[in-house]
């Protein structure tokens, strides 16, 4: 997975995630609020992809344990899926959270704050997700017998 092809995901989300402010709720004093549930899931998400990728390379690197072509291929799909969704997820945080830096709310610090957190869970994401899709590579077999 290419760094730049993340990155343009992420400049994606991060576009998306200050238009929806700025756009949908421009003159608004209400918006929606990023509860604590966001950054909750996505850290859920980033502890199982971590568990799954120890999993997978004790697998593949100890050879106790037999994964099949098949599930190997589901879990780097997986694993690409997660991180482009996490790095789009954190880049939609981070727009969201500074959209909001420059208002004069109430609630404008507390909800750049619960984003940049919610943003900062994305990352772990997308880095669980690349963990995994480097557990999925077999290490090269010896020629030699």
């Amino acid at each position: 997975m290419s760094p730049a092809t993340l990155c343009a995901w992420g400049v994606a989300g991060l576009v998306a995630g200050w238009l929806f402010h700025r756009v949908l709720y421009g003159g608004a004093r209400f918006a929606p609020m990023v509860s604590w549930a966001q950054p909750t899931a996505l850290l859920l998400v980033a502890g199982i992809l971590v568990g799954t990728a120890r999993s997978t390379r004790r697998s593949i690197q100890q050879g106790d344990v037999h994964i099949s072509p098949h599930h190997a291929v589901n879990r780097l799909v997986l694993a690409r899926a997660c991180a482009y969704v996490g790095c789009l997820m954190a880049g939609g945080y981070f727009g969201y959270a500074v959209s909001w830096f420059g208002v004069d709310s109430e609630l404008a610090a507390e909800r750049a704050i619960r984003s940049s957190l919610a943003g900062v869970t994305g990352l772990l994401v997308v880095g669980a997700g690349l963990l995994l899709e480097r557990a999925c590579r077999v290490p090269p077999e010896d020629d030699e017998p």
